[in-house]
């Protein structure tokens, strides 16, 4: 099944963008509050105001590349804003039904399989490296969570 280019690009984008930063924000809210409502009130704002961010980001992007049609763009743009407002409002449920150190380990573990497994996908459509693929993405994603989780113990010590 072949994707259009504009659909793509918004779902690659929505996907991987609300994997990482909804990661990073509740492993970085998690360790300075140790809050369940602190946590859910991010995932909410984060799936909200950063999918709008980010569909405005490919929209512009878009744009400036001067190479598609405005539907292209409005495609790419819808795509995104849906995808990551879904993939980021679904790290809420862990959080709401599981106590909410568990909650941020499964929500690590099943965000790093959804993006292994798309980084392996993305490979396998493009005949690279499926290791390579999958190592490079899972670093930055590790990346984003380990020093998310520092910045969110530092504040924790600081202003509490």
């Amino acid at each position: 099944m072949k994707i259009k280019h504009s659909f793509e690009t918004g779902i690659s984008f929505g996907l991987t963008s609300g994997i990482i930063t909804t990661l990073g924000l509740i492993v970085g809210l998690y360790a300075g509050t140790r809050s369940k409502a602190v946590v859910i009130g991010g995932i909410l704002t984060i799936a909200i105001a950063d999918a709008l961010s980010d569909a405005l980001g490919i929209h512009i992007s878009e744009e400036a590349e001067a190479k598609h049609t405005p539907r292209e763009i409005w495609e790419a743009t819808i795509a995104t804003f849906i995808v990551k407002l879904v993939v980021s409002s679904l790290f809420i449920f862990p959080v709401i039904f599981l106590p909410t150190a568990m909650a941020v380990g499964l929500s690590v573990i099943a965000g790093f399989l959804a993006i292994a497994s798309f980084s392996c996908y993305i490979a396998r459509k493009d005949g690279s490296s499926t290791v390579h693929a999958i190592l490079e993405h899972l670093i930055v994603a590790a990346v984003v969570v380990i020093a998310t989780y520092y910045v969110g113990s530092w504040i924790a010590k600081v202003f509490q």
